[in-house]
This record gives structure tokens, C-alpha cells and sequence, in this order.
């Protein structure tokens, strides 16, 4: 039986503004409690122990990472290195020096000659000797359209069809790795990438490089025993026959991953079954605190209150109220500053809460099945009122003249200017509408039967120009 450790996505260095300098060891504490999960991991490889470590990409925030935490990393890494445990290191977005090009903070490990630890910056096979036996290992790093919209026969070529080509010969080189793999050996396929049935989490807002959503069907292969993944933070299983999942990422990042379970999978193959267990990490507390005191006669007592009953001890929390201008004098941060003391970290953001600003009318909710035209009508109605016995906005002619940019004087001109706008508005509409060009003459793409607007998306686009 083999056994394997499966983590990715550590960003060692990242969220230090989070944390606070330790005075024993000169270390920012964001940075011990990422280093505190990444041993934790080496920990397991070693007293399991395990046969092969994977590491699914992004070792820190970016390629160029300071001498002090490469080092870090490094530690741990020759702790592997000396119980002969053999390392994989998949190179992911972050780790690219260049979009699309080398993992400058990885491939040195290559350039050094480390035994047993082999750094995956281009899709290829690796044979890998470890105590259980032999296999395979197919790396798929972090690919990028940049790899291709360079080439002169990409030229005059649209983003959609750079991706189709793209995955067009990603596909043609899997499989031309796949055909070359021995059937006696268990296979593993180790990726950096978005597959498109994945849920998402921090790594939208972190994401270095543009990259593209690879379809599952492309890595669910029946060769392989495990499809391990890394970019995505959230640990999540894609398929199970063949085994695809993402491990996540050992500590959280940011408030994004809240409430995301933070760990590593532990990997149990004995052909022709494959066992994943996903192990929890205690990784930092994330919380977020939101009230609204801005209709209360006592607002410090209530947010102090809210407070006190929060579990916000050694967490790293964000602590949002709303309140009115009138409660300025009623509310003293300096003893809410006191109360959020026992956080590891806290940050404070409050929000006036504006009387200026109309009520949101229940029939505007996002998703009120309006089009735009009945939308304008509506707040018009509520914006001026229409008298009994009146004629209904839809029966104004089309070819009524634009409303005057002068204000009206009274509820007749009101009235008079309500329906023009109307008037003007569907006017406009069905002018947009019929000089809307054919299918024949829109631009070419790859999804030629998508329609090029829908009509609503041409009404949002006259109503922001209007």
C-alpha cells in the first residue's frame, strides 16, 4: 500500500498585516501560524510515515519571496529530505517568476541537485522510487493564456479561441503523456489549476497570472489512482472514480475563508482502491462581527454587549457597526478598543447610517422580474404619482418629444414630465432594439449560437447612458 500526504496552497508570507511582531523570536505571528500548519504536515509525512509528499503549488505569495521566509520553507523541507521521504513540488501561479514562465522560488531546490525532491514546472512524467515501490507522477503546473497569445499564428485570435487552442493542446499532451505511463505502477496526476466545477474562495482576489478553467473531464482519467489539486483554498472532492479533490490550504488567508475547514488529505492508494481522508488543521480563527445600532437609545452598551458575548480570544476579527450622526458623542472607541484587546488582531469599520437616503422600494429588489423600462416606471410612480382616471405610462406615444431638462413647477408639469420620460425612454429602447445587428454581422467567436446581447442587457446598457 501506498501512503501520501497531499497539501498545496501554503502562501507562506502572506496576511502578515493580520499579525503582530513576536518579541521572542522577531517573527511576525501570522507567519508562525502559517509555518506552525506547514510543520504540521511534515509532521504526519514523518511519524506515519508517509511514502511521498505532495505539494500542490504556491509556497509563498509570489516567486521572490525574503531570504527569511525561503528559509522557513527550506527548514521544513530538509526535514523531509532527511527522513528519505520523496517531495514533489508542483509550480503554482504564485510561484511563477514570469506569467507562464519557471518557478523561481522553487526550481533552486533542482538547481541545487536536493535528493529525493523533484520540482514540477512543466507537464511531464516523473519516475519516483519510494520504500512502498515505484510510480509515476504527471505534473501539471499553473498554465497561462500568455503561453500561446505570443505565438504569431495567435495573432488576430480572440481570448475565447487562444482557450480553446489552449486546451486543445494541453489535452493532445496529456494524453501523449498518458499513452507513455506503465500500466504495473500506480499513476498520480499533480495539478495547479481551476478546474471548472470547483467552488472558488480567496484565490479570485489573489490569483497572479490569468489564467483558465480547465474542464474536469480533461484530468478525471481512468489511469490515474489520484488526481491531486492545488490554487483552489477550499478542500473539496470533484470526483471519485478516478479520486479528484483539492486538498485547500492549510492555514486561512484572509476573512474570504472564514468558515472554510482548513487541513491536508491523507492518501491511502493499494491498487485497485484509492482511501482520501481529509485531516483538519487548527488554523487561526477568522470572525466577523456586524451590528446595527444606529435606532438604539444605549449604542456603545449594545456594541460593548455584542462583543462580550462573541468568542473573540486569540482570533484575528473584524468588527463592523452602523450607526446614526446623532450617536457621535453617545459612542467611545477607545472602549471598544479595549474590549477587542483580547483578539490576536482586530480592525474597527464603521459606517454612518445616512437619513438622506431614500428607502430601497420592495418591487427594485435585485431580483424583482422587471426589465429596466418597467423598473424606470416604477420608481416614477413613486417618485411622482400618478393621479386617478390618469393615462397609463405604456399608452404614451413613441414619438413623444424628449423630456425638457428644465425642472417642472407644478404637479401638472410633473406629470407631464414623468410620461415624455417614459416616452423617451421606450423610444430609444426600440430604436436600440431594431438597429441591432443580425447574426450574420456580429463579430466572429467560438460560441457563435450565444446571442450577442440579451435584451435586457441592452436596456441596462441605454439606461447607464441615458
Amino acid at each position: 500500500m501506498l501512503k501520501l500526504l497531499h497539501c498545496s496552497d501554503l502562501h507562506l508570507g502572506s496576511g502578515l498585516h493580520h499579525g503582530r511582531i513576536n518579541p521572542s523570536t522577531g517573527f511576525n505571528t501570522r507567519l508562525e501560524d502559517f509555518l506552525q500548519s506547514f510543520q504540521a504536515c511534515v509532521d504526519r509525512a514523518i511519524n506515519e510515515p508517509a511514502d511521498l509528499f505532495l505539494f500542490g503549488g504556491d509556497a509563498f505569495p509570489d516567486a521572490t519571496p525574503p531570504p527569511y521566509i525561503q528559509d522557513c520553507f527550506a527548514q521544513q523541507l530538509r526535514r523531509l529530505v532527511d527522513a528519505h521521504i520523496p517531495v514533489v513540488l508542483l509550480v503554482g501561479n504564485h510561484d511563477q517568476h514570469r506569467q507562464g514562465e519557471g518557478g523561481a522560488s522553487l526550481s533552486l531546490y533542482r538547481t541545487l541537485g536536493v535528493p529525493n525532491v523533484v520540482v514540477g514546472d512543466r507537464l511531464g512524467t516523473h519516475r519516483i522510487e519510494t520504500v512502498a515501490g515505484p510510480l509515476q507522477i504527471v505534473t501539471l503546473p499553473w498554465l497561462t493564456h500568455s503561453t500561446l497569445m505570443t505565438r504569431p499564428e495567435m495573432a488576430d485570435s480572440s481570448l475565447s479561441d487562444v482557450k480553446h487552442a489552449l486546451l486543445q493542446r494541453l489535452g493532445l499532451a496529456l494524453e501523449a503523456e498518458i499513452r507513455q505511463l506503465d500500466p504495473a505502477l500506480p499513476h498520480i496526476l499533480l495539478a495547479h489549476a481551476m478546474i471548472d466545477t470547483a467552488q472558488y474562495g480567496a484565490e479570485r482576489f489573489l490569483a497572479v497570472g490569468k489564467g483558465f478553467n480547465v474542464p474536469l473531464s480533461l484530468i478525471a482519467r481512468p489511469c490515474f489512482d489520484y488526481v491531486a489539486l492545488g490554487h483552489v483554498h477550499r478542500h473539496q472532492i470533484l470526483c471519485t472514480d478516478p479520486p479528484v479533490a483539492y486538498s485547500g490550504s492549510p492555514e486561512r488567508v484572509d476573512f474570504s475563508e472564514e468558515g472554510e475547514e482548513k487541513g491536508y488529505i491523507w492518501v491511502e492508494i493499494d491498487r485497485p482502491h484509492t482511501r482520501l481522508t481529509f485531516v483538519p488543521l487548527p488554523a487561526r480563527r477568522f470572525l466577523t462581527l456586524s451590528v446595527d445600532v444606529s435606532k438604539s437609545e444605549t449604542p456603545e452598551t449594545d456594541l460593548l454587549q455584542t462583543i462580550a458575548t462573541a468568542a473573540i480570544p486569540e482570533a484575528i476579527v473584524r468588527f463592523r457597526y452602523k450607526f446614526h450622526p446623532s450617536q457621535v458623542g453617545l459612542i467611545d472607541e477607545s472602549t471598544l478598543h479595549g474590549a477587542l484587546a483580547p483578539a490576536h488582531s482586530y480592525q474597527i469599520q464603521s459606517e454612518f447610517v445616512s437619513q438622506l437616503i431614500p428607502p430601497r422600494l420592495p418591487q427594485l429588489v435585485e431580483d424583482a422580474p422587471l426589465s429596466p423600462l418597467e423598473a424606470l416606471a416604477v420608481y416614477l410612480d413613486w417618485a411622482v404619482p400618478t393621479p386617478p382616471n390618469s393615462t397609463p405610462p405604456n399608452s404614451t406615444p413613441p414619438n413623444s418629444t424628449p423630456p425638457n431638462s428644465t425642472p417642472p413647477k407644478d404637479q401638472s408639469d410633473l406629470q407631464a414630465w414623468r410620461s415624455d420620460l417614459l416616452a423617451a425612454a421606450e423610444s430609444l429602447l426600440e430604436e436600440e432594439w431594431n438597429s441591432t445587428p443580425s447574426p450574420q454581422t456580429l463579430p466572429r467567436t467560438s460560441e457563435a449560437r450565444t446571442p450577442y446581447y440579451s435584451q435586457n442587457d441592452r436596456q441596462l446598457k441605454l439606461f447607464s447612458e441615458f
